[in-house]
């Protein structure tokens, strides 16, 4: 059986603490990004352009951090969320397959977050696999209202038959989001048992990788001071069977 590895990571704009104290993490990302040697990476709170940390930070990196972070021969795919005074930012999907198509749809629920979530089409070996990356808002009934509107996007777009993923911050320890997606056939590892957030000690698992159409084989999430270093999320890596008809 072939195996798809997909992570998913909230990379906190490539910054990590507050203030004077705030270190830029961009560089380590990289390395981190280029040893999970995943098929697909959906990145969340993910810079494209920030002119104050750009002249803070002496090594900021002239490329956006999306096509920063890809590994040498991996596609990127990135798409604005955000805009600020200084910047914007949003999510991306990076994928050593072919991207066939993407698209973004506005996930913003109210005037005081802008979300978004990123579609794209992937071909693995021949096999169209639907990737969703998206970041949920911080009030549970934006997450709800959310979650709806994602479930009315899948409908309306990705074919019944096709292997999808939908990975992301969901923002969410409860149950509701969870039976919401049960309900269009996606699934994940057993919910709350892998703990995501804050990296430091976490606690609560706020990030998670669904699927529909493929084998849930192993799920993990690395811990120790190197990572809780580099955001205040830490990465899910979750593998999946491709069974080929």
């Amino acid at each position: 059986m072939e195996t798809l590895r997909v992570v998913t990571y909230n990379i906190h704009k490539g910054v990590n603490g507050l203030g004077l104290r705030s270190r830029l993490e961009i560089h380590n990302l990289g390395h981190a990004v280029e040893q999970f040697d995943a098929d697909i990476v959906c990145l969340q709170e993910v810079r494209h352009s920030h002119r104050r940390h750009q002249h803070r930070f002496d090594r900021w990196p002239e490329l956006p951090q999306a096509e920063y972070l890809a590994p040498e021969g991996y596609a990127t795919v990135y798409r604005t969320n955000a805009y600020t005074r200084q910047g914007e930012h949003g999510n991306a999907m990076l994928t050593r397959w072919q991207v066939l198509s993407h698209q973004h749809e506005d996930m913003s629920d109210h005037r005081f977050e802008q979300r978004g979530l990123l579609h794209s089409e992937v071909d693995v070996d021949g096999l169209t696999v639907h990737v969703v990356v998206v970041h949920l808002g911080l009030i549970r009934a934006s997450r709800v209202r959310q979650a709806k509107q994602l479930q009315q996007f899948i409908e309306r777009v990705v074919p019944a038959n096709a292997p999808l993923v939908v990975a992301g911050d969901f923002n969410d320890w409860g149950e509701r989001v969870h039976r919401i997606f049960s309900d269009i056939g996606l699934r994940t590892f057993e919910p709350e048992t892998h703990p995501t957030f804050p990296a430091r000690l976490p606690l609560v698992q706020l990030d998670y990788v669904y699927a529909r159409g493929l084998i849930p084989l192993s799920v993990q999430v690395p811990r120790g001071r190197i990572w809780w270093q580099m955001s205040d999320h830490l990465p899910l890596i979750a593998e999946f069977g491709i069974e080929r008809r």
